[in-house]
């Protein structure tokens, strides 16, 4: 019975709490404070704390990014990446994530590599794809390392080189990544380092 009281008093408290955090946050991003406006988007965009409201968390990540934030840039990126609270459009994602990636944000880096990759939102091209997951990659992003290994294992962009592939599986694979710990087993089996 104790633990049912707590319980309800906690989730009592929680409401109150969680409201006043919105009235704080949406009080600090009208006065534009951009940390506050990316924290804005991210509650409309989840629905933490307000109703879900996607075209919300649009404007709110347009109002930091417009202030140059990169976090912002990156999240209105992949709102146009993936349709959300905005038509789908590839190449205002791109345009989006190369303003955040610009400021060696390595989320929005890695993710521009992929765009290179796949030549989504841009031309295809491998040699700029390296250069942005290399980029990533240096800042310790694991996905980055992964892709910018696996380029080295098929020379994408780069001449083949299994050596720099595996250093590069093994930062990712040493964070955890199943995909970089999956390359390193097949490049043994086939006997590359």
């Amino acid at each position: 019975m104790k633990k049912i009281a707590a319980l309800v008093l906690c989730l009592g408290l929680a409401g109150p709490a969680v409201a006043q955090t919105f009235a704080e946050t949406r009080a600090a991003a009208e006065q534009g404070d951009a940390k506050a406006q990316v924290k804005l988007g991210l509650m409309y965009e989840r629905g933490r704390g307000v109703p879900q409201d996607l075209v919300q968390a649009v404007a709110w990540y347009r109002r930091a990014a417009d202030q140059g934030n990169a976090p912002a840039q990156t999240s209105l990126g992949l709102m146009y990446m993936g349709g959300q609270g905005v038509p789908r459009d590839d190449v205002q994602a791109a345009a989006w994530l190369r303003k955040a990636a610009d400021q060696e944000y390595a989320h929005s880096q890695f993710t521009l590599g992929y765009m290179y990759t796949i030549g989504r939102g841009v031309p295809r091209d491998d040699a700029q794809a390296v250069m942005w997951y290399r980029k990533a990659a240096d800042q310790g992003n694991a996905p980055a390392q992964n892709n910018l290994g696996l380029m080295y294992m098929n020379g994408q962009g780069v001449p083949q080189d299994y050596g720099q592939a595996a250093a590069w599986l093994r930062k990712a694979a040493d964070k955890g990544f199943d995909t970089a710990k999956e390359a390193l087993r097949k490049m043994e089996a086939s006997g590359h380092p």
